[in-house]
């Protein structure tokens, strides 16, 4: 993965996050649904027209897509997958944790992803085979061993859930509460994965996966994290749930979740 392509897809992406910042505010309160959705899909379009053609004209041969909740197989070849504004109901309610997410897929495996915290100027950057990078500066997955000392957590991929996704999400933080020092439950998803990748965070285990978490997986994997899905198998964008973590944490993680 060449460094060129990097750089052109961290500029894009920090061109977008400035655009976006004009239109954040701390004291934004949406007083029904009318106004949060309109807001949300302004959000999403000044990302958009910022990276649309930019990414075009960085890989002319992929293709695009930005729905942030898909999931499932994708065709061959070149996509770029795109996550206009992680935390996007975060962003719209004045609160912080949001970001901009982008990844390069090839034949079904992510080789690039770039995530950036606006309002932190926190960039997070991965190439398959090149390491993970915070502002330029090489991350590693913590050295946890053990759960009792673990900072976990979980979130919803998507607005809405059926009952049986949420007694199992509940069943779950349940059980993994008992195991672990703590356990955060929050959105959005790729937050969670970056601050596993940076080793601020020790595991993140999700049941519902979406393609637009490819770059955060991408992020932890570089960082020298183990990511599989529930049975223990290697994730694959097509995978049902997985667990990402630290490798010192991640058998006894597993244990906790499947039994």
């Amino acid at each position: 993965m060449s460094q060129e392509l990097l750089r052109a897809t961290t500029a894009a992406v920090r061109q977008a996050g400035a655009r976006l910042l004009k239109r954040y505010s701390t004291a934004a309160r949406q007083p029904g649904l009318p106004e949060l959705l309109a807001e949300l899909h302004a959000n999403d379009l000044t990302v958009v027209d910022v990276l649309e053609p930019a990414l075009a004209e960085i890989v002319p041969e992929a293709r695009w897509l930005n729905d942030e909740h898909g999931s499932g197989p994708l065709p061959e070849g070149a996509w770029w997958l795109i996550d206009p504004v992680g935390g996007n109901l975060n962003a719209v309610h004045g609160m912080t944790d949001w970001n901009i997410g982008v990844s390069l897929v090839r034949d079904g495996r992510p080789v690039l992803a770039v995530l950036y915290f606006p309002l932190l100027d926190e960039m997070f950057t991965a190439t398959e085979g090149g390491g993970t990078f915070l502002n330029g500066v090489p991350v590693r997955v913590s050295d946890k061993q053990s759960l009792d000392g673990a900072l976990t957590g979980t979130g919803q991929a998507q607005p809405g859930t059926t009952v049986a996704l949420a007694d199992r999400t509940g069943a779950s933080f349940a059980a993994m509460s008992k195991a672990a020092l703590y356990v955060r439950i929050s959105v959005p998803v790729s937050h969670q994965l970056a601050q596993v990748a940076a080793g601020r965070m020790d595991l993140h285990w999700q049941f519902d996966n979406v393609r637009a978490h490819a770059g955060g997986v991408l992020l932890v994997l570089e960082a020298g994290g183990v990511v599989t899905d529930l049975d223990g198998k290697p994730w694959t964008v097509t995978s049902e749930s997985y667990l990402a973590a630290a490798p010192g944490v991640h058998a006894a993680a597993l244990d906790v979740l499947t039994a």
